[in-house]
């Protein structure tokens, strides 16, 4: 198993950073580690999803919902392969701070028989993408009254 963990803290109510998170036709505009995104954002349905961290080619993941709490947590898990060989949950949690302040953390959990194949590409390119997402979501324009 293998962990990697990122966290920043925003300036924003936990609803708007939902509401950036969960708008997947927006995701070209400000998101850099999630290309492009589609589904339902609902427990057990599947999404697929356009993942590329700067400098990297991008990859397509079927992913399924695992968790969808609103302004608090959206997660998902996918596989490489098959199950079992490569798998990666990916957590997405809004942890209100006050009503315009969050801290938003990423957290991916690796489990599988291929880990070791993937763990320099693991220790370097993942963490640099969910920190080029947290402070592009930091960034992002905030509705009118809200930070």
């Amino acid at each position: 198993m293998k962990e990697i963990h990122t966290e920043i803290e925003i300036e924003s109510s936990a609803e708007h950073v939902w509401q950036l998170l969960t708008d997947f036709p927006s995701f070209p505009q400000w998101n850099p580690s999630i290309r492009r995104a589609s589904g339902e954002i609902k427990v057990g349905e599947r999404l697929e999803v356009e993942s590329g961290f700067s400098g990297a080619k991008g990859r397509i993941l079927r992913l399924r919902v695992l968790k969808a709490e609103p302004d608090r947590e959206l997660r998902w898990l996918g596989h490489l392969w098959i199950p079992g060989l490569f798998d990666g949950e990916h957590l997405f949690i809004i942890e209100p701070l006050g009503p315009s302040r969050v801290r938003f953390i990423q957290l991916k959990i690796f489990i599988g028989l291929l880990i070791s194949l993937f763990a320099r590409r693991l220790d370097t390119d993942v963490p640099r993408g969910f920190k080029e997402m947290n402070h592009a979501l930091k960034k992002w324009p905030k509705p009118l009254g809200c930070g």
